[in-house]
């Protein structure tokens, strides 16, 4: 039996876990890997800003308030969270993007924005 191919980040490195607490990523691995299985494309390792949770929450994905039903606890500034890509492309428009881990961030975001506008973002610097 074949192993599962190894994710990549934006750098072209082995994908790196975004957070474990809070439990992050589709799969709740703490990765923010890709999926033909993950619509929203949760692959963006951010770290979470007051304007981007209030931006969220009009747009109509309430980060902030704690959902136990689901195991989600709920979201502070400063807790990393893998994001979709779209929605992090949209906070860049809208110029409320957060900062972002290159490390743990997928490749596939580079089919949505440039790794130089990643690096502008990235609290990893290479």
């Amino acid at each position: 039996m074949s192993q599962p191919e190894q994710s990549l980040n934006v750098l072209g490195q082995p994908l790196l876990p975004c957070s474990f607490n809070p439990l992050t990523g589709y799969f709740r691995d703490g990765c923010c890997r890709g999926s033909a299985h993950d619509g929203g494309q949760h692959i963006v390792c951010a770290q979470m800003s007051a304007e981007f949770l209030a931006f969220s929450a009009r747009m109509g994905n309430d980060l902030l308030t704690p959902r136990p039903e689901w195991g989600f606890p709920g979201l502070q500034a400063g807790d990393r969270w893998c994001l979709c890509a779209r929605r992090w492309v949209e906070a860049l428009q809208q110029g409320v993007a957060p900062p972002i881990y290159l490390a743990a961030t997928d490749e596939a975001i580079l089919e949505l924005v440039s790794l130089e506008t990643l690096v502008e973002y990235a609290l990893d610097r290479p």
